[in-house]
């Protein structure tokens, strides 16, 4: 299952690269530091409404632009989520097995613990990044 930070930074990324635009230009116009617009476009930080608005701003793109790209591509994602849950014989809560693990915590999250702030693992058919979505899924 995608993360939904990392589909937001990536449209994001996506929308200012398509402008040929740096950084550097957008952090400055949105106000924020650099490297945190870095952060945000890894998918390593969930941005606040208030920075997605002063982001969207600066790359002259409505707010609810961002948000279709971003449905779009998770749509896209669930429904080879469950295509891949189909082909492979796993039912669909198995896509996601870092849940099923044995021990939860609240400080790390890996194929044995989870934790409500940051999920860390890649589960079957799960991939990380535009490289990796473009080479598809991970084979188990």
């Amino acid at each position: 299952m995608a993360v939904l930070r990392q589909v937001v930074g990536e449209t994001l990324r996506g929308l200012r690269l398509r402008q040929r635009r740096t950084l550097r230009e957008v952090s400055s116009s949105a106000r924020v530091s650099l490297g945190y617009l870095s952060e945000v476009e890894r998918g390593q930080k969930e941005p606040s409404s208030e920075l997605l608005a002063a982001i969207c701003r600066a790359l002259d793109v409505e707010l609810s632009e961002l948000f279709r790209e971003v449905t779009d591509t998770l749509r896209r994602e669930e429904k080879l989520a469950v295509r891949l849950g189909s082909v492979v014989g796993a039912e669909p809560a198995r896509l996601h097995s870092a849940h099923n693990s044995t021990a939860h915590n609240s400080t790390a999250h890996n194929s044995t613990a989870h934790n409500s702030t940051a999920h860390n693992s890649t589960a079957p058919g799960e991939s990380r990044g535009p490289q990796a979505r473009a080479m598809g899924p991970v084979a188990a």
